[in-house]
């Protein structure tokens, strides 16, 4: 019985295919693997009676639900009953092996629907194509258009009374599919639209391709890290590619809100604390998505997300109040979601908080007035998961008729998966909205689906013969594995770094050592187990198996019989300690805020038992968000943040251990030294008692009596395995008018032994204005390569947009008046020069 087994099953739209893969440790293990549905399962209780199993398992994400599995074997074959979630219980007949592949069998299917020669249509003939459907439409059809359907019955947070995707489909009730992450499953529910519903119109695939879709790459606040435009800008590329051969023809993301609290669980989705960074990661991420074209089948379309300030929740707390100026919404969170615009995204997404009192899911000035007339946004507007009825969990309207009429004034243009939009008929019935608010919405929707190409050819983004050979291509691993080496910053060294001798004994010692949990979440990769851990990347890097101690000390969150005493055996053992700790992929991320980012009780109490040994040691973090790290900091040799790296993440990290890559990364999230300092962040205002070096130990100052403001690590720090000087600033000229420029420059010398990488940063201050200004606001940066000795001069230019702000009256210039440029290798260690703005003449 064990090992691999399989069954086909067909309903009326789908065939199902399960893989039972059935192994024995202490007890006997059961995992499945669920075709084509997304969802993973979790076998909880496995009882084997002679040639009888019987096991029960659930599922995350469908709540509620259980699956059932008792199954007889005999010989090479089985049988018996099984239950799946919104599947009646049946009868399935079974045998030894992986069976046949979907795809497979996809692929001899699709020849017959797929069309040849299919051409780019002109804007103007999709207007013309666009006016003529809506003329045909019947006001349910159009409302199918704005509403979209799970690719199951299951949930994932909202409660979510709804008929079956093929039900929505058929009827014409539904535009677009969420989380059809199969190419059978695309495919399925593609042919009931296009030979079933009223019109034939063919539906968008959406998912949340976060950071990558099958090649997994660092979590967005990793790869942020690396400053590097170019290597987000090819994983951009590569996602979307693998995304759209399954037939992905809609992304969920990227994600731009700027993010200032680490104990907010989707600060690991992000760009960090600064908006001018997180400006040119949005820019990088739409031209990585979208590509040169949207007609070209390997691209998907990009949604900006969540429109806005959603990363201002109150004390980091998922989905909470958000109560900001509306300078500080346009000065800090507004700038992400306008690059990305500028670069062409073709979607927004909003955010589930408030802004000024009404929820932004409903509201007009942000919706409409900000983002539609003012930034000139004219594409899709899709709502968050549920966002739409949450206006009435907000207490903004009293049911759900008025929450869909709330989101349709706003200019909401699809309704992700809840029903409020099926009120619409109603309330145009009764005259309260206007049919050609509907006619706008589907004109959007319908005009991306023929620029997608889908109108004319539906089944062109399906491609299994594809799939083969894009996901989890080697060139792609390739990719992740050097833009992980990129995100990978050294927070502190005294020397212990990088190992030098492979003949050392390496103690490896945490719940990370030995873990497949390096992906992060916001991934469903199929290739999961086949992530590269630690002790992996160490055996394939020439480190003797005896000269690796493997202990793991403890879980995540909890002890381990004996788990500290053997870890302590191996200390004593070794050479040198890795300390390989941090937080799950389930701590981070959605709905998964934190009140405490120290690391969990337990593997604190590890490392303190470890250090006391006294063996050099390295702390190596896999973790979603910056987390509060003094002890570490005055107690271990060498601290390297991680992150979750993805798919190549055991490589990446001995790379750097082994000094095979030089780390280059730099924060862009500053890490406290206590929680009690949050949100902490470089670019604040000075107030009116700042504290100064001369005045920092007096009472009546913006400070704390029980330790100092300062960030453990700021924004922009970052170490070498070599070192790095930057001279003193060069000004090309001391005084500015609003139509010139002024070079700003310094010479970088790499004053250490090795070849590295420094990225030098520029920064402005206005010193004084009609507004208060941060203390510092990042306006440049440039990455420059030294060998050992070697000097660059690195020049910046500075124009009036580096010095412009949004001010009380609400425009956007910069006003004369004195500045600073600050130039260095992080947002506290910089040089500074002052220079002056001119009236205008």
């Amino acid at each position: 019985m064990i090992g691999t087994w399989h069954f086909l099953y067909e309903t009326v739209h789908t065939t199902i295919k399960m893989q039972f893969i059935i192994g024995k440790e202490e007890n006997f293990t059961l995992s499945v693997i669920l075709e084509p549905f997304p969802f993973p399962v979790d076998i909880n209780n496995v009882k084997i009676d002679g040639n009888l199993l019987q096991a029960r398992g659930t599922s995350q994400f469908v709540p509620g639900e259980g699956f059932e599995f008792d199954l007889t074997f005999e010989g090479k074959e089985f049988q018996g009953r099984i239950k799946i979630p919104y599947q009646e219980e049946f009868f399935v007949i079974g045998a030894e092996g992986t069976g046949p592949s979907l795809e497979d069998l996809l692929i001899s299917k699709l020849s017959n629907y797929r069309k040849q020669n299919v051409k780019q249509r002109s804007d103007n003939e999709i207007r013309h194509e666009v006016d003529t459907l809506l003329k045909k439409m019947s006001v349910t059809d159009k409302i199918g258009q704005m509403s979209q359907c799970m690719s199951t019955n299951l949930s994932l947070g909202s409660d979510i009374d709804s008929e079956s995707p093929e039900k929505l489909v058929s009827e014409g009730r539904a535009g677009s599919v969420l989380s059809a992450v199969n190419s059978n499953r695309v495919f399925e529910l593609q042919k009931i639209a296009v030979e079933q519903s009223p019109h034939g119109i063919p539906l968008l695939f959406n998912f949340d391709v976060i950071h990558g879709f099958q090649t997994i790459f660092p979590v967005p606040l990793a790869w942020s890290c690396s400053w590097d435009m170019t290597a987000i800008r090819e994983a951009s590329v590569i996602a979307a590619k693998e995304a759209s051969a399954t037939g992905i023809t809609y992304n969920h993301g990227p994600m731009v809100d700027i993010t200032r609290d680490p104990r907010w669980g989707r600060v690991v989705e992000g760009a960090g604390e600064d908006p001018y960074l997180g400006s040119l990661i949005a820019k990088a991420q739409v031209e990585g998505l979208q590509g040169n074209s949207l007609f070209d089948s390997e691209t998907i379309i990009a949604c900006l997300k969540h429109f806005v300030a959603y990363g201002a929740a109150e004390a980091g707390r998922d989905y909470n109040t958000v109560d900001i100026s509306e300078g500080t919404l346009r000065n800090v969170y507004l700038p992400p979601f306008q690059a990305g615009i500028n670069a062409g995204a073709g979607s927004v997404m909003n955010s589930f908080n408030t802004y000024q009192g009404v929820p932004v899911a409903g509201n007009q000035y942000i919706l409409n007035e900000l983002l539609r007339k003012e930034l000139g946004f004219n594409g899709i507007l899709i709502s968050d998961y549920g966002s739409i009825d949450e206006i009435v969990a907000h207490g903004n309207a009293k049911d759900s008729k008025e929450a869909a009429k709330k989101a349709l004034d706003a200019t909401m243009d699809i309704e992700m998966v809840t029903r409020s939009y099926d009120h619409l008929n109603e309330l145009i019935e009764q005259r309260i909205v206007n049919i050609e608010q509907i006619n706008e919405a589907v004109r959007r929707i319908l005009t991306f689906k023929y620029k997608i190409g889908i109108m004319d050819d539906p089944y062109r983004y399906i491609r299994p013969e594809k799939e083969k050979e894009y996901h989890f291509h080697p060139a792609h691993l390739e990719a992740s594995r050097k833009l992980a080496q990129k995100s990978i910053v050294l927070l502190k060294n005294n020397g212990v770094l990088p190992i030098e001798d492979k003949a050392k004994k390496i103690a490896v010692i945490g719940p990370f050592g030995d873990s497949k949990d390096m992906l992060g979440p916001w991934q469903w990769s199929r290739y999961s187990k086949e992530t590269v851990t630690l002790r992996e990347a160490l055996e394939e890097k020439g480190v003797p198996n005896t000269h690796i101690l493997m202990e793991a000390g403890c879980k995540v969150e909890e002890s381990l019989d004996g788990g500290v005493e053997r870890a302590v055996t191996a200390a004593k053992q070794a050479d040198i300690v890795i300390l390989a700790l941090g937080e799950s992929s389930e701590m981070s991320g959605e709905a998964a805020s934190r009140m405490d980012i120290t690391l969990p009780k337990v593997q604190q109490e590890l490392a303190e038992t470890i250090v006391r040994v006294g063996k050099p040691t390295v702390l190596v973090l896999t973790n979603g968000r910056p987390l509060v790290l003094d002890w570490f900091e005055s107690h271990v040799d060498a601290i390297l943040e991680t992150w979750f790296l993805g798919s190549q993440a055991g490589h990446a990290i001995t790379d750097v251990l082994f000094g095979e890559y030089n780390p280059s990364g730099k924060l862009t999230m500053s890490f406290p030294v206590h929680i009690g300092q949050l949100p902490v962040y470089y670019n604040h205002f000075k107030t009116g008692r700042p504290v100064t070096e001369s005045n920092k130990e007096e009472k009546f100052f913006s400070r704390y009596i029980d330790g100092s403001n300062n960030p453990l690590y700021p924004f922009g720090y970052g170490l070498s395995y070599t070192t790095f000087e930057i001279s003193d600033i060069r000004l090309s000229q001391t005084l500015m008018t609003d139509s010139g420029k002024i070079f700003a420059s310094v010479t970088v010398t790499n004053t250490g032994g090795l070849a590295g990488e420094e990225t030098v940063q520029m920064y402005i201050q206005d010193i004084y204005g009609s507004v208060v200004r941060p203390v510092k606001e990042l306006k440049g940066f440039k990455k420059v390569k030294l060998a050992p000795g070697e000097s660059k001069d690195i020049c910046f230019s500075i124009t009036i947009e580096d010095l412009a702000y949004w001010n009380l009256d609400l425009k956007h210039g910069a006003e004369p008046g004195e500045f600073k440029v600050y130039i260095g290798s992080s947002s506290f260690d910089v040089k500074e020069a002052l220079f002056e703005l001119l009236q205008p003449i």
